[in-house]
């Protein structure tokens, strides 16, 4: 059976109105304490060279804080629990597409962020797991990113996330037969797709710049 109506981010279907806002609420706060946690950010802002990479980074976290914001506030009009004591009328078909708009894009900035930040996260698990960590087993982990990828770029054509990135359709079908397990496998895969271009997008231009560089320290 599917069932024509809205999705939004956290997969209200499959969740629920109730916990849809509170999960959404949470997330707010999250956000939040990130932006408080990372301050410094806004005040290097201006400070420093911008490299290729940097200016790709920036762009990045503008986007995503962009999108957060507007699902933020979308959610907030839309809320008939968490926020509903608060005195907001009308605005509610607006709403409802910025919702929907927000947190398509939202959640694939955010993987792209989480990929331009991956080199990190694979630095400190290495620390923690160097002996794992072999020449053998990095080939394999390569291997198991590749098929996550392929495998998210399916799900990400059969879930039609362009049509719905870009408003093409303000409604889609939600299939209420597909296990609750393949709905979140596949949108999980989707961000690992956005992880691993964004990882591998940034290493290119890392070593387009290097290599660059030393070629213009030869002519010197």
């Amino acid at each position: 059976m599917r069932s024509q109506g809205r999705r939004h981010w956290l997969a209200r279907q499959v969740t629920g109105d109730s916990a849809h806002e509170w999960l959404g609420a949470g997330m707010f706060v999250l956000w939040i304490f990130h932006h408080i946690l990372n301050r410094n950010w806004y005040s290097h802002l201006f400070k420093g060279k911008y490299t290729t990479v940097r200016i790709i980074q920036t762009v990045v976290d503008i986007m995503v804080f962009l999108s957060m914001l507007g699902l933020m506030v979308s959610g907030i009009i839309l809320s008939r629990e968490v926020f509903a004591f608060l005195p907001i009328s009308g605005g509610t078909a607006f709403a409802r597409s910025l919702h929907m708009f927000s947190g398509f894009w939202g959640f694939v900035l955010m993987a792209l962020h989480l990929g331009l930040h991956w080199n990190m996260i694979l630095g400190m698990v290495r620390k923690a797991a160097a002996k794992v960590f072999s020449g053998q087993m990095q080939m394999i982990l390569r291997i198991i990113a590749v098929l996550i990828a392929g495998y998210g770029f399916y799900a990400f054509i059969k879930n039609q996330f362009l049509s719905y990135m870009f408003l093409t359709s303000s409604f889609i079908f939600f299939d209420y037969e597909r296990p609750v397990l393949l709905f979140f496998t596949e949108y999980i895969a989707i961000m690992g797709l956005f992880v691993f271009l964004a990882h591998y997008i940034q290493k290119g231009v890392q070593g387009l710049s290097e290599r660059r560089k030393r070629v213009e320290g030869k002519e010197k």
